[in-house]
């Protein structure tokens, strides 16, 4: 069983964090002379809910999870750090992550000064569970795991993640970035069975807000609470509050919008494999597929005297010759099949 406290480090348990003046008072009034604002240029004078209560109500019923076990980070960059700071000693305790995958994990484990250990996934970037536990040790606090993976695009096999999940006696964090594009339901169903396990997730794909950063965490409450305890007070400001909440209403037309990525991420494949120099196109469950070819210098160089930009993968792990490509519009996408045929 896990012992939480045991888990995270010493001075984090023991913090008192800051309290802000919003966090001292919760509900609405008429005067507010207690956080030392400019009262002269509303709306925006005010700081903004500390703990986004509005915003995690309506994401609480798209989601169906308890809103005690969701936490809003600036993109999902900033609760990966915050988990790392969280249950990580510098110097001292490390993570173990799967490669290849997100570089993130990896750079944020630099920048606290923890020991990343990277495991190989095996042929097609199949997940194995016991070569990733093999990996920890007793100072292993956190197991990173992506799903759909970057760069690979696959889901990992639910049956290698759970036994990870229930192997690993510290923390396991499951990014479900990509999770609206695969045709498996997310975990987030599963957290009251795995209090070690947290799952994040992003309004940056699938609703097509990268720009406004916002990123979700989703865990036991007990886990949240400490995320609250070490985040800046106000680190969602109000114009992102207000404007996902609106965003929220659409929720049919990003249903519609994966729809139409997918059925070009399928028209995109078939007309990719009519060219003669591409090699291989790797399955994929997110909104970008992994392609290789002879020369994935070469090629991404040609496209991009094009003007068409995509990303080369071929230093990665197992991405030799690889290039991802993200799934487009039917004109971008046309308009990469045409460069590619005229190389």
């Amino acid at each position: 069983m896990m012992n939480l406290q045991q888990l995270v480090r010493k001075n984090i348990w023991n913090l008192k964090a800051y309290s802000s003046a919003r966090d001292e008072f919760k509900g609405e009034a008429s005067v507010y002379l207690d956080a030392n604002e400019n009262p002269l240029n509303g709306p925006y004078n005010r700081y903004p809910d500390p703990l986004q209560w509005k915003l995690k109500e309506k994401v609480s019923e798209i989601k169906h999870v308890d809103i005690q076990k969701i936490f809003f980070g600036n993109g999902s960059d900033e609760p990966i750090d915050i988990v790392i700071r969280i249950f990580c000693e510098p110097t001292v305790d490390n993570i173990v992550a799967i490669d290849p995958t997100y570089g993130m994990y990896k750079v944020c484990a630099d920048i606290n000064n923890v020991k990343y250990r990277s495991v190989l996934l095996k042929d097609n970037f199949i997940l194995d569970a016991d070569a990733v536990l093999k990996a920890t040790d007793d100072k292993s606090k956190i197991i990173f795991l992506c799903s759909p993976n970057n760069p690979s695009g696959n889901l990992l096999n639910k049956e290698e993640v759970l036994k990870i999940v229930q192997g690993f006696s510290g923390i396991v964090v499951l990014d479900e970035a990509y999770i609206d594009f695969a045709p498996e339901a997310s975990w987030v169903s599963e957290l009251d069975k795995y209090p070690n396990l947290i799952i994040l997730q992003t309004f940056s794909k699938a609703w097509g807000i990268a720009a406004v950063r916002l990123g979700m965490a989703f865990a036991s409450p007990e886990i949240i609470s400490l995320f609250n305890k070490v985040k800046y007070p106000y680190n969602i400001n109000i114009l992102t509050q207000n404007f996902v909440q609106s965003e929220l209403d659409k929720i049919q037309l990003k249903e519609e919008w994966v729809k139409t990525l997918l059925a070009q991420r399928v028209y995109l494949v078939q007309e990719l494999l009519k060219i003669s120099f591409i090699e291989k196109i790797y399955p994929s469950d997110a909104n970008f597929i992994l392609v290789k070819v002879p020369d994935a210098n070469d090629t991404y160089n040609k496209l991009v005297n094009q003007g068409i930009i995509i990303r080369n993968r071929n230093t990665v792990s197992l991405c030799n010759g690889c290039l991802r490509v993200t799934i487009g519009t039917k004109e971008e996408n046309n308009k990469l099949i045409g460069a590619l045929k005229s190389i």
